[in-house]
């Protein structure tokens, strides 16, 4: 089923009101998880709403904390969320990095002591949108077993980079796993078959069906030992430039809380060359002949903005027994 998008944001902030949220805390929030599905990531807008709410109730994600800053060194910042919600404080640190960048060239700000940002895609928008390249990354729980091994030691740990477009904005959000976690039940909950392998089953052998992988915990890296080790590296940067907690320390708490994230902005150079090479490259790579007729090559981001036109023209895509939920809390 569609509702419109408006409804969605205000049924959210109903909801965020009601845990104490404050006025304009609530907005925001709201409005990124209905942007969330607006933008076709369903797995982070209504349908992880459910979980933010228990997390909100159980203290893990303090509704009033604002972020304090612990350090300063030239275009990088340290600061501390102090288990704020993880979008609010997402949101305050790519824009300090985003002031850094304006000023010096360049940006960094390293946030420890934070919350799940949900769609990490939405702050390399955010940077874009304000003409500015961005990269942010987070680590997470451990989810991911490193290569060669069979028990999750590593965090799916999303890495974003945007550039920003005239055009439509490049945005790529990748997590480290062939499939995220939310992608991963999103399949098993529509009982549907991954279009790749994502995983192994408990017996050692790829899968394509979500279930089998969530079961073993065996998700499958991308680039198999390559993306093993982008997500340990992640890992490494995000805990020693904010000075927070490793995947390590918050798996200790069997809870993903007090997470440590790095926003990273620059300044492009405004030029007609800096525009002619992104349109230059973005052409070429579309010149691939696509692999099934009638199919097209897209760039990351695009596709993006076509579910967005939908969805604001349509109303959002969301899941009907995930709706009826947060229509009960």
């Amino acid at each position: 089923m569609r509702i419109p998008f408006e409804t969605l944001q205000a049924e959210f902030k109903r909801v965020l009101l009601s845990l104490d949220f404050p006025e304009e805390k609530a907005n925001l929030c709201a409005t990124i998880f209905a942007e969330n599905s607006r933008d076709g990531v369903y797995t982070h807008g209504l349908n992880r709403f459910p979980v933010f709410v228990e997390f909100v109730k159980e203290g893990l994600v303090i509704p009033d904390a604002e972020p304090t800053q612990d350090a300063a060194f030239g275009s990088l910042e340290q600061w501390n969320g102090n288990l704020g919600p993880g979008i609010l404080n997402a949101r305050f640190c790519m824009d300090r990095a985003m002031e850094l960048a304006n000023i010096n060239g360049i940006g960094c700000v390293a946030l420890k002591n934070t919350n799940h940002w949900m769609r990490a895609g939405a702050y390399g928008w955010q940077a874009a949108e304000a003409g500015l390249i961005g990269i942010c990354f987070t680590n997470t729980i451990a989810n991911l077993p490193p290569w060669g091994g069979v028990d999750p030691r590593l965090g799916n740990n999303p890495l974003v980079i945007a550039i920003p477009r005239k055009g439509g904005h490049v945005v790529l959000d990748m997590a480290i796993s062939q499939y995220s976690v939310g992608k991963l039940n999103q399949y098993k909950n529509n009982n549907e078959e991954l279009p790749l392998p994502g995983g192994y089953n408990v017996d050692g052998n790829l899968s394509t069906n979500a279930a089998e992988i969530l079961e073993s915990k065996r998700l499958l890296p991308v680039g198999f030992w390559k993306g093993s080790g982008l997500s340990l590296v992640l890992d490494l940067l995000a805990t020693v430039l904010s000075q927070g907690k490793s995947t390590a320390k918050i798996t200790e708490s069997e809870s993903e809380s007090g997470v440590s994230q790095v926003f990273i902005c620059i300044q492009p150079e405004d030029s007609s060359y800096t525009q002619q090479a992104v349109e230059e490259i973005i052409a070429y790579t579309k010149t691939s002949r696509p692999e099934h007729e009638g199919g097209a090559i897209s760039y990351p981001g695009e596709n993006t903005l076509r579910t967005r036109e939908k969805s604001l023209k349509e109303g959002v895509l969301v899941d009907e027994r995930i709706w009826v939920k947060v229509l009960g809390l």
